[in-house]
């Protein structure tokens, strides 16, 4: 199905939803018996992930006209950024766009920090082959002169702190502070990454700037103030490609398409800066581990694996025949036989959620040895973080207020969206913003696009479907 026809399923949905606004006033007269055949109508079969969701939306958004005296969400809205899986799922990135005019770049997804930064024009040759910001072809750059550094597992980076215009998903934020990176650690980033999205909490900002994410919720510009991201999974998969289809990450809204039954939300454990949540129970084989009490649990999509103390770590493996901690580069992780099929489930207080017997392997060593994705963490607060191997497993929901995360069983449809060959990746492009914010403000101000603007578009695509 092509893009235009579409548009023109959706063009009819917003149709559908105006001429049937608000409930009409009651009438004293019933209309004589008249029978009417009704025939169910669902969406054309071959629509993608991101199709469907876009037809939730419309018809959540036609019920709450329906339901609120005809009238639509005028001050929200919703949006959504496709993710390309890195490296056989060693990373997720989205897409956003800066300053003015827009230039689009691809930056890694990270709810386990807060800064947003892209690496800049005089980064040098540590950023050879990167797509750089350049602040001089920018009208609204504004260098606030305040140094940045920031330290990661895996490196640091340093630079200038800025504000721009940034947009994602739709959305544009004026005024956006983040950070332009003239140095980093060799091999940070590579092609075609160019920086980083923290959607963590402000606390945790190097830059001291509220983050993109949290600007858009506290602001009211969304539905809802939460964002949800589904995880693709590549890493078993022997025909996999560097860059593949990651899932997709969506703003304002839980897109229905992608789980089952309900979100179990789960409050955070202390004053938000991690999303951190209570771990109350983790099983290996159907044994359970002792982890002991009050732990808490850092939910990263900006690590790969899982870390926990070192004492856990030695009891999980100690449920697998014939593994031993690992030596070398990969001292701090464990080996095991690759034969071996480990299942492994966590709790947080309610559900069970397992994760797949394929992410606990993170590589192999040699025909026969794998890698385990659980690594000893010497970090105490909080003592364990569940990084990708764990999220590929679940549709993941960060809630601003009240804070919490919230879990969910990934739909049918997610999950064939696992190890699809020939997949389009999604690339780095700039749309039409439709909500605009401006942050670091004292007061902050919503602009948002007429929605005559969005339907005379829509008609276009109609018009140019249909001739």
């Amino acid at each position: 199905m092509t893009w235009n026809v579409f548009f023109a399923y959706l063009v009819l949905l917003s149709l559908i939803s105006h001429t049937r606004g608000a409930p009409a006033a009651d009438v004293s007269s019933s209309v004589a018996g008249r029978t009417i055949p009704l025939r169910r109508r669902g969406p054309p079969s071959d629509l993608d992930v991101y199709q469907r969701g876009q037809i939730a939306k419309y018809q959540r958004d036609s019920v709450l006209a329906r339901y609120s005296g005809g009238q639509r969400p005028s001050r929200r809205s919703t949006g959504d950024n496709l993710l390309v899986d890195q490296s056989y799922d060693s990373g997720y990135y989205g897409s956003l766009a800066i300053g003015t005019p827009s230039v689009s770049f691809d930056v890694f997804l990270d709810t386990g920090s807060s800064d947003l930064w892209v690496a800049g024009t005089s980064c040098g040759s540590v950023c050879n082959g990167i797509p750089v910001y350049d602040p001089s072809i920018s009208s609204s750059f504004k260098n606030t002169s305040q140094p940045f550094h920031v330290t990661y597992a895996q490196g640091e980076a340093s630079g200038y702190i800025a504000t721009e215009t940034i947009e994602m998903a739709g959305f544009s934020v004026f005024n956006q502070g983040f950070a332009v990176v003239n140095d980093m650690s060799s091999g940070f980033l590579s092609t075609p990454t160019s920086g980083l999205l923290g959607l963590a909490w402000e606390p945790l900002a190097s830059t001291q700037e509220m983050p993109l994410w949290q600007t858009l919720a506290s602001s009211g510009a969304w539905d809802f103030p939460l964002f949800a991201v589904q995880l693709t999974r590549y890493t078993n998969d022997t025909q996999a490609q560097p860059l593949e289809p990651g899932g997709v990450l969506n703003m304002g809204y839980t897109n229905g398409s992608l789980f089952t039954g309900s979100i179990e939300y789960i409050d955070m454990t202390s004053q938000p800066t991690f999303w951190q949540v209570p771990l109350t129970s983790v099983t290996v084989q159907g044994v359970s581990i002792p982890i002991g009490t009050n732990v808490a649990a850092a939910i990263d999509t900006g690590t790969s694996n899982i870390g926990a103390p070192s004492d856990v770590i030695k009891a999980i493996y100690e449920q697998i025949p014939n593994s031993k901690a690992a030596s070398g580069s990969w001292a701090g992780y464990y080996q095991f036989p690759c034969s071996t099929s480990v299942t492994v489930t966590f709790s947080f207080g309610g559900s069970t959620w397992a994760m797949a017997p394929a992410d606990f392997s993170y590589t192999t060593i040699g025909s026969q040895q794998c890698i385990g994705t659980f690594f000893e963490s010497s970090q105490s607060n909080p003592s364990w973080i569940l990084g990708d191997s764990f999220l590929k497993n679940v549709y993941t929901v960060f809630r601003y207020d009240p804070p919490a995360v919230g879990f969910a069983a990934l739909s049918e449809v997610a999950i064939a969206e696992n190890g699809i060959n020939g997949a389009a990746v999604p690339s780095a492009t700039i749309g039409s913003a439709t909500a605009a914010v401006t942050g670091n403000a004292a007061s902050t101000t919503l602009q948002f696009a007429p929605a005559w603007i969005g339907l005379s578009l829509l008609f276009s695509f109609l018009h140019t479907s249909l001739v």
